[in-house]
C-alpha cells in the first residue's frame, strides 16, 4: 500500500485537487451572484461574503502550492522563510476584516505584543501623517505617498513571530498569498512580473506557462466581493478602500461607525507632513 502522502509528489494528483478546488469555488461564486445579481447585497451577512472570499484564496494557495511542487529546486518559498514579511504594504478593507477576525482568534497574551508593535507603527506613521487615525484609510492621501511605500523598511510585520512564521496564516490577505511568484494570466496578460530574488535564478519565470493561473478570474471575482462587502459595510459598493496591514491589530470593526467614518476620511484628505 502507498504511504498517504505519495500523491503529494503526483502532478495529477495536484492538478485534480486545483481543479476540484476551482469547480467547488466556481459553483459557489455562481450561485452566489445569481442571488446578488436577483436578490441583492441585503440578502447576505458578512460572515457570508467573508466565507466566499475565503473560499477564494484557497485556490490561490492551491495555484501557488501547485507551482511549489512542480518547481521545487526554484522556488524557496519555504515555512519560515520571512524575508518579504517586512515594512508597510497596503491591503483592502475586506482583507483587512480577514485578518481582523484572525488576530482575534489568537491567545490574549499574543495579541498584546501584537498590539503594541502595531502602535509603534502607527507612531511613525502620525509623524509622517498628522492627525492619521482610525479607520487608517489610506484613499484620502495622494496615491504616491502609500502605493509605494520605503524598500529600505525592515520592520517585520507584527504579525510575524520570533521563528519567522505568521501568527494569522490562515487568515493573511491576498498580497501575502500571491507573492514571490509573477501573477500571469493563463492568456499572457501580466498583473504582476514581480519575483521574489530568491526564486527563479537560472530561469526566466515569465516564460513558464505551468506557474500561470486564471488571474483576471480571480481579480474580477475579488472586485465582486468587495463590492458585496461595502455594500454591508457602508451601504454603498466601493471600488477600493485600503489601509496598511501593520495597523489592523488597532481596528475594531464592530465598535466603527464605518459609514461617516468612511466618507469623512475620504472627503477629509491629509495634509503629509513637510
Amino acid at each position: 500500500m502507498s504511504s498517504p502522502n505519495a500523491s503529494l509528489g503526483n502532478p495529477g494528483f495536484l492538478q485534480d485537487q486545483i481543479f476540484l478546488k476551482r469547480y467547488n469555488v466556481i459553483f459557489r461564486s455562481v450561485t452566489f451572484l445569481f442571488l446578488l445579481y436577483h436578490e441583492g447585497c441585503s440578502i447576505f451577512s458578512m460572515q457570508d461574503i467573508i466565507e466566499q472570499y475565503r473560499f477564494l484564496l484557497e485556490t490561490v494557495d492551491a495555484w501557488f502550492n501547485q507551482s511549489q511542487q512542480r518547481f521545487s529546486q526554484e522556488i524557496h518559498c519555504r515555512s519560515g522563510c520571512s524575508g518579504c514579511c517586512r515594512g508597510f504594504f497596503d491591503i483592502t478593507l475586506l482583507d483587512a476584516a480577514l485578518v481582523s477576525y484572525g488576530y482575534q482568534q489568537l491567545a490574549a497574551p499574543q495579541r498584546k505584543i501584537i498590539h503594541a508593535r502595531a502602535l509603534s507603527r502607527l507612531s511613525e506613521l502620525q509623524r509622517r501623517w498628522p492627525g492619521f487615525a482610525s479607520p487608517f484609510l489610506l484613499n484620502g492621501l495622494p496615491d504616491a505617498e502609500w502605493t509605494v511605500m520605503p524598500e529600505e523598511d525592515e520592520t517585520p510585520c507584527p504579525f510575524l513571530g520570533a521563528a519567522g512564521l505568521c501568527a494569522i496564516y490562515l487568515f493573511r490577505p491576498m498580497t501575502c498569498r500571491l507573492h514571490g511568484l509573477p501573477n500571469i494570466d493563463f492568456s499572457g496578460e501580466s498583473f504582476s512580473d514581480q519575483c521574489c530574488s530568491l526564486n527563479f535564478i537560472e530561469v526566466d519565470p515569465l516564460s513558464l506557462t505551468e506557474i500561470r493561473s486564471d488571474f483576471r478570474a480571480t481579480f474580477t471575482r475579488e472586485l465582486d466581493l468587495f463590492h458585496a462587502f461595502t455594500t454591508q459595510l457602508i451601504g454603498r459598493p466601493m471600488n477600493e478602500l485600503d489601509l496598511l496591514l501593520p495597523l489592523v491589530p488597532l481596528l475594531d470593526f464592530d465598535r466603527t461607525d464605518w459609514q461617516n467614518l468612511v466618507f469623512y476620511s475620504l472627503l477629509q484628505p491629509l495634509e503629509p507632513s513637510e
